[in-house]
């Protein structure tokens, strides 16, 4: 992409378990400072995209010097974030961001809701969800926030029954009702598409879809409604990075008619301004 800088998984991913939350390249001060391009971490589609678009027709004109970091997880950007490697990130909804918060202790709020992308549930061997055969395995993310939300989405489709009051944070240990026997493989979720081959059906976060070539308004066997949708995908800082005037830049930006209007005709329909 563009004027992008794109970090591996692999690399990312080694050096967030090795150095942790402290200090991966980043101080307290670098994090404060308003001077500077403002470093905002991002997976590749559509959030990188998006942001590409801002940075190579919008933010000059508006003063921001913006620099985009692809991250193709859902870890290393948070980590990111909260060490000052990066000054925002644009990538996940709140409930992924307050688990994430809870269980590493980091200090990240929410700015402004940008799109949704609406999960889906995908098959290379069925083309409706009532051709799903008896002890059909399904992939489903394996972070706390995606799982419960992909369960979540079977429940509503019929395909199975979760126990009252466990939908935010539900496993298929509360699966109350499962009449087709389905069987689930928790996997994590940027590899959901890739098990497409090994399983009977995946469900797959808008993201990750859009990368594998799948379209999920044509594509998904079940998708999420998006009317009313609580998985916004935000721009996130750390807790007293709200105020820096690049990020208020970048927040009006990212929620512009002209943002609008390129999510809607780059995505048609798989990716929706919540603006």
């Amino acid at each position: 992409m563009r004027n992008t800088a794109k970090i591996t998984t692999a690399v990312l991913t080694a050096g967030a378990l090795s150095l942790g939350l402290t200090a991966c390249g980043g101080s307290d001060d670098e994090a404060a400072s308003t001077d500077g391009p403002l470093v905002v971490a991002a997976t590749p589609v559509p959030h990188a995209e998006v942001l590409t678009f801002v940075k190579d027709n919008l933010a000059k004109d508006a003063g921001l010097d913006l620099e985009v970091k692809e991250f193709t997880d859902y870890v290393t950007p948070n980590t990111a974030t909260e060490d000052g490697s990066v000054t925002a990130n644009y990538f996940q909804t709140t409930p992924y961001l307050d688990d994430f918060n809870k269980k590493n202790g980091t200090h990240l709020v929410p700015v402004v809701s940008v799109h949704v992308e609406p999960l889906g549930l995908y098959s290379d061997k069925f083309e409706k969800v009532d051709e799903l055969k008896n002890g059909s395995t399904i992939a489903v993310p394996n972070d706390t926030a995606n799982e419960a939300r992909a369960l979540k989405l079977l429940a509503d489709n019929g395909l199975i029954e979760l126990k009252k009051g466990s939908e935010a944070d539900a496993t298929p240990a509360d699966i109350t009702k499962n009449p087709k026997k389905l069987e689930f493989k928790e996997i994590e979720a940027a590899q959901t598409p890739r098990a497409l081959g090994d399983v009977d059906a995946a469900v797959v976060n808008g993201n990750y879809a859009i990368e594998a070539d799948l379209k999920p308004a044509e594509d998904a066997l079940v998708l999420e409604a998006a009317e009313n949708s609580p998985f916004g995908n935000y721009l996130v800082v750390k807790e007293g990075s709200q105020d820096d005037p690049r990020v208020k830049k970048l927040e009006k930006l990212l929620t512009s008619p002209e943002v609008k209007k390129f999510i809607e005709d780059k995505y048609a329909g798989s990716v929706l301004a919540t603006f």
